[in-house]
């Protein structure tokens, strides 16, 4: 019996050698299939370089119009300061025609258009504002309300008490008006 129990332990022990030799084929082929392939890596690598590629475009793209919105608006807080000396300019013309030298009249206004042409040449554009306009609250700012003259001037502008001007696509000064209720 020796010689039975002998090959029958023989072939228990050759069972479990293929069972573990088909276990170790199992996880090498488990190995070899995690491991990605050549191409695939320059696939990868590929994703990665567009990806990165898009972002750095979209850096520049977004640097660019923010550099573009700067210069547009880089002159807002000089044009914002000098507004108050146009105004009084317009006043000090307004009050200078009312008396009769016409030379001094002439040589003001030539000095006004002249500051006046400068700073349009550097974006300030004014709002026009004219009785009668329809009020919009985006655009006007209402000082006050008063009582209109006519039907038709009700919820309009009847006067305009200090001009409003644009830099550029931009506000930096809303027209003050008066309105009809």
């Amino acid at each position: 019996m020796s010689n039975k129990e002998d090959i029958k332990e023989e072939e228990i022990n050759n069972e479990q050698e293929n069972i573990q030799v088909e276990e170790n084929q199992e996880v090498e082929a488990e190995v070899v299939k995690e491991e990605p392939t050549a191409e695939e890596l320059i696939q990868i690598e590929k994703d990665k370089f567009l990806r990165l590629f898009a972002e750095f475009e979209n850096y520049k793209k977004r640097t660019t119009r923010e550099r573009i919105e700067l210069f547009k608006t880089a002159g807002q807080e000089l044009m914002t300061s000098l507004l108050p000396i146009m105004d009084d300019f317009d006043r000090g013309l307004a009050e200078m025609k009312k008396t009769e030298d016409n030379e001094s009249i002439t040589g003001m206004q030539l000095i006004n258009d002249k500051l006046k042409n400068t700073l349009t040449q550097k974006g300030l554009t004014p709002i026009e504002v004219n009785s009668g306009d329809i009020f919009d609250a985006e655009i006007h700012e209402a000082i006050t309300q008063i009582p209109a003259p006519t039907e038709d001037l009700k919820g309009k502008v009847i006067d305009c008490v200090e001009k409003g001007y644009k830099l550029g696509d931009k506000i930096i000064r809303y027209p003050k008006v008066v309105i009809g209720q």
